[in-house]
């Protein structure tokens, strides 16, 4: 979180104009972290990389945090905090439930992904407000359902000997993200029509 801190912050102070190279450079990262085996000798290699990939996420998101600034720059601190209550709140729900309970979530979640990605790249075609309305709520509640997958996997993976906590970091750090992301564009969008 620290490093994507940074790399927004670095957008921002170095008008960094990189947007796609971040993107691609997070691209490059995540398949770094997820093909390079975790073993002693390569845990600070990854730890590196999941930073850097932390990094250029911050970059990527520069230009959505610029432009939610010009609209109302506290939406980002709200949008922040809310994401924090949503995840956090998700996370102990997921752990204090019963044992392997939202695991069987897996299938609808990898499923709703899917037909997110599929919508999106159709509607770069077709440019219908309606879809991406979908995709930002949509996407809301779908990762909200990743956060409670994705927490007792871990937490499974754990008891069965897994202790790559680099992945588990990315893939818990994914949910925020892509939850802050959503929530910045809802906030954004009310306060741009309140406006108007």
């Amino acid at each position: 979180m620290l490093s994507a801190a940074a790399g927004a912050l670095g957008f921002f102070l170095l008008q960094l104009q990189v947007s796609l190279l971040a993107v691609l450079g997070s691209i490059g990262l995540l398949f770094a972290i997820m093909f390079t085996p975790h073993t002693p000798e390569n845990v600070t290699k990854r730890l590196g990389f999941l930073c850097a990939f932390g990094a250029c996420t911050g970059v990527s998101l520069g230009p959505l945090l610029g432009a939610v600034a010009d609209i109302q720059p506290s939406i980002i601190p709200t949008a922040f905090l809310g994401s924090c209550a949503i995840f956090g709140s998700l996370s102990l729900a997921a752990l204090y439930a019963e044992r392997r309970s939202m695991l069987f979530l897996g299938g609808f979640l990898i499923s709703g992904l899917n037909m997110l990605v599929m919508m999106l790249f159709f509607n770069i075609f077709l440019g219908s407000h309606m879809v991406f309305q979908l995709d930002v709520y949509g996407g809301l509640i779908l990762f909200c359902g990743f956060v409670l997958f994705d927490t007792q996997l871990i937490v499974e993976r754990f008891n069965n000997g897994d202790n790559d906590y680099v992945r588990h970091s990315l893939d818990l750090f994914l949910d925020f993200i892509n939850i802050f992301r959503r929530l910045l564009v809802i906030l954004a969008s009310k306060e741009k029509k309140r406006k108007n």
